[in-house]
């Protein structure tokens, strides 16, 4: 029978919505429904809370400690778990005198995939026994040029910048060869654990070398085995394989050390993030939802649940033996993947893989269920969505494993759509991307023998005009792989939208009740590809719209989070929720006039968070009877504010506002 768990959530503070809604209205002197005389159709929509439209920024690629790891709290008693906090380091960048609880070390060749490496074949990094470096990897080597190139025509095109703001592409390059050693980080050749992206020849203006974040090797670098579980950090994840994993798996991994940097906000770097930590609510215990990639992340926020290989009809079925991962070792290697794959069926125990991850969670005190059916082959990490940006199938189902073949998965959309309550998903570039497409198809028409993928590329080599169409990122938006949404013509043209129509929307009083913005590749803040300054300059834009409108701005909240942590170290505890993750810390930003005060909000989450939000909120059914937000809320151990006493349990957010005081004026300027 299946558990009720939404009558376990927290009671709510105040006995009804409309007195909260009249005390936000009158506090920032507005009406509660009226824009201009007219009536605002998404603000008369009933809602537990004074929270009329939800708008949910996703930036790639950066961990908590990673981005935060300096950061000190500004609201009056609030604490914060971080590198500082525990001494890892200094306000400064330097080794604390904690410095060893960030130990990462090395395992000796084992026979098979484990998830917990036996403490008896690990040996410590030293002046010895060398940590793998950080490495420019395809960091951009000098201006106007990386991976892909930022030819002067894209970066002149940018849709997601301001004209001001579009100098930051051709700033930040190595100046050094590729997959080369990092020399700008202050003693790289001898680093031992984390270390600041900063000196002086390094800033968080500075593009850098990225690190491989993929499903089997994520698990690996957390390392958790049930005989290093304490009460203070009861899963036994250790997080000390970070940069050795990422230096073995692969015979021609660039990746090395990079795992291991942060920037240091207490020195001024990702200045506009720590602002609006200042001002508003950031979470120390907000996790990717997924060990891996982009793409099993975003599936994750769109649909609280992994995707997994069908017919392209909705029936499960069996991928190319290609793509079908066994992270078993190559023999005579010490940690190489025999087939560093996509896909997996973790419901089979003899499938490669799967029995260390399984054993591991069968032997939790609280005994996570896998949450894999029989017969589904799970993507586990990026693979392109079954449809192009236009609709159009990128190919047939069962082809190559290149792409996902069309989804059944319900999303958040289905569940909102079926509630009457207004949703788009907003991408970067998504008009251009849409353009190509339709030149695609038509030059495969035309007998064009490569995949639309390939001829969507090679469509935007002559359509100048569309080239930031290169640049949406398809993996990024979860419905994007859903028939419900991009198979229905109607649904997509409805919901799926460009940047430029947030903004829009925000500016002509037309933003749907919830909106998810994901800026494109070059302005995402992804290491190598972009920079964690340049997506600020995206989540500026959004805000000053937003400030520039104080009756949305009265009604709104906005979370600013991560897709994953992109590989980076973070010494957060992680709890294992079911197969699939969770995984390291993300940054979380809550930003409304009831979030203010420089807040450290401390209740475990993860991406089903924001679903669980957004479900309470407008009193929507959770997505399926398995998705991630059907699990209860977290009672926090007394002893523990970071570990749920009712594991697995993910938080809804409720607890991060406080409609009992009168409400603030959010300030998002720098």
């Amino acid at each position: 029978m299946k558990t009720n768990f939404r009558s376990q959530t927290r009671p709510w503070r105040l006995t009804t919505a409309l007195y909260t809604s009249i005390v936000a209205a009158t506090a920032l002197g507005l009406g509660t429904a009226a824009i201009g005389g007219a009536v605002d159709p998404v603000a008369a929509v009933n809602t537990a809370t004074p929270i009329k439209r939800v708008i949910i920024l996703v930036g790639e690629n950066r961990g908590l400690d990673h981005t935060f790891g300096t950061y000190t709290p500004k609201g009056a008693g609030q604490t914060i778990n971080n590198f500082l906090s525990k001494g890892i380091i200094n306000a400064d960048g330097t080794p604390g005198p904690n410095y060893a609880l960030a130990q990462q070390n090395s395992v000796a060749a084992q026979p098979a995939y484990y998830n917990g490496a036996p403490n008896a074949a690990k040996s410590p990094y030293n002046g010895v026994n060398l940590m793998p470096q950080p490495n420019t990897n395809n960091a951009s080597t000098a201006p106007n040029t990386s991976a892909p190139p930022l030819i002067p025509q894209l970066a002149a095109l940018e849709p997601d910048l301001t004209v001001a703001q579009k100098p930051l592409l051709s700033t930040g390059a190595t100046g050094l060869p590729l997959h080369s050693l990092d020399t700008r980080v202050p003693g790289a050749g001898s680093l031992s654990g984390p270390f600041p992206l900063q000196g002086p020849n390094l800033t968080d203006d500075d593009y850098n070398g990225d690190q491989i974040h993929r499903f089997f090797q994520a698990t690996q670098q957390q390392d958790c085995s049930i005989a290093n579980a304490t009460a203070a950090n009861p899963s036994g994840c250790l997080g000390d394989l970070f940069a050795f994993v990422m230096g073995t798996f692969s015979a021609a991994d660039y990746s090395q050390g990079n795992e291991m940097g942060f920037y240091n906000v207490a020195q001024g770097q990702a200045s506009y993030l720590k602002t609006l930590a200042d001002r508003f609510t950031l979470s120390d215990n907000f996790h990717q939802a997924f060990l891996g990639g982009t793409g099993a992340n975003h599936m994750m926020l769109g649909t609280g649940d992994a995707a997994y290989w069908t017919d392209g009809n909705g029936t499960p079925t069996t991928p190319p033996s290609s793509v079908i991962a066994n992270p078993n070792p190559v023999a005579n290697t010490v940690n190489q993947y025999t087939v560093d794959g996509n896909f997996t069926n973790c419901a089979d125990t003899t499938q490669p893989g799967i029995a260390p991850i399984a054993t591991y969670l069968a032997n939790l005190p609280y005994h996570p269920a896998t949450n894999c059916q029989a017969g589904h082959y799970y993507m586990i990490n990026n693979v392109n969505p079954g449809y192009l940006p236009n609709g159009a199938l990128a190919a047939p189902a069962g082809s190559d494993g290149s792409t996902v073949p069309p989804s059944p998965l319900p999303t958040i959309g289905d569940a909102l759509n079926a509630k009457g309550i207004t949703w788009a998903y907003f991408g970067g570039a998504y008009n251009d991307a849409v353009a190509l497409a339709n030149e695609a198809v038509a030059l495969k028409a035309q007998g064009y023998p490569y995949d639309l993928n390939t001829l969507m590329e090679y469509a935007a080599t002559k359509d100048v005009a569309h080239l930031a169409g290169i640049t949406y990122c398809q993996i990024c938006n979860p419905f994007s792989y859903a028939t419900s949404i991009m198979g229905n013509p109607a649904q997509r043209a409805a919901h799926i939208k460009d940047t430029a129509d947030l903004i829009k929307g925000i500016q002509t009083n037309t933003l749907p009740s919830v909106s998810i913005g994901k800026p494109d590749g070059l302005v995402d803040g992804h290491p190598e590809t972009s920079k964690i300054d340049l997506f600020e300059a995206y989540v500026q834009d959004v805000l000053t719209a937003l400030q520039a409108n104080p009756r949305m701005l009265a009604e709104t909240a906005v979370f600013i989070t991560w897709d994953e942590a992109g590989g980076f170290y973070d010494s957060g505890y992680v709890q294992p929720v079911d197969f699939f993750g969770d995984g390291s810390r993300i940054p979380l930003l809550i930003l409304s006039p009831y979030t203010g005060g420089g807040k450290i909000h401390h209740a475990y989450g993860d991406h089903a968070s924001l679903l669980k939000f957004i479900e309470r909120n407008w009193s929507v059914n959770p997505i399926t009877n398995r998705s991630r937000d059907n699990l209860p809320n977290p009672v926090p151990s007394a002893a523990n504010p970071y570990v749920p006493a009712n594991a697995p349990a993910i938080d809804d957010l409720f607890d991060a506002f406080d409609f009992t005081d009168a409400p603030t004026v959010p300030n998002y300027q720098p």
